[in-house]
């Protein structure tokens, strides 16, 4: 992964937060198109974020200019890939972008955590935290508990 940073100055940007489910019989080598393509156009509209693929769900941190990254969104929403898009979290003039360096990382499922957490430690903007805790508080919830599994095979 791209070590990621703090902007030097502190600019108005949207961070948005967003799920979506894939479509089905996409490929690993379709989710490497997205991300190449992802870099080279989101580099280009000064869109930051990650991108978690997994279970055939999408999950996605965007930050920009509210323009590019509601252009982005509008496009993503038509992209026939994704479907049953929901928007987690929307904050607007965030003074800090958190993944500055990412101009779109793809992020393993096993890795999530390990990213907003390290998120959560760099961040002082107070709604990136409100976001981060939430998203945390969300993959917490979601993640297996331990001996889930010999509790269901005791059953």
């Amino acid at each position: 992964m791209t070590k990621r940073s703090k902007s030097s100055a502190e600019e108005q940007i949207l961070s948005l937060t967003y799920c979506s489910r894939a479509r089905r019989g996409l490929t690993d080598a379709d989710i490497d198109r997205i991300i190449s393509e992802s870099r080279i156009n989101n580099a280009r509209r000064g869109i930051t974020g990650w991108l978690v693929c997994g279970s055939g769900i999408f999950f996605q941190w965007l930050e920009g200019s509210r323009e590019e990254v509601k252009r982005l969104m509008a496009s993503i929403s038509a992209d026939t890939r994704h479907d049953t898009i929901v928007v987690l979290n929307e904050s607007e003039d965030v003074g800090e972008r958190l993944f500055v360096d990412w101009d779109m990382e793809l992020v393993s499922a096993d890795d999530i955590r390990a990213v907003l957490a390290d998120a959560i430690g760099e961040s002082t903007d107070p709604k990136n935290q409100e976001a981060l805790h939430t998203l945390m508080r969300e993959v917490d919830s979601r993640a297996p508990k331990p001996g889930l599994i010999n509790n269901l095979i005791d059953l």
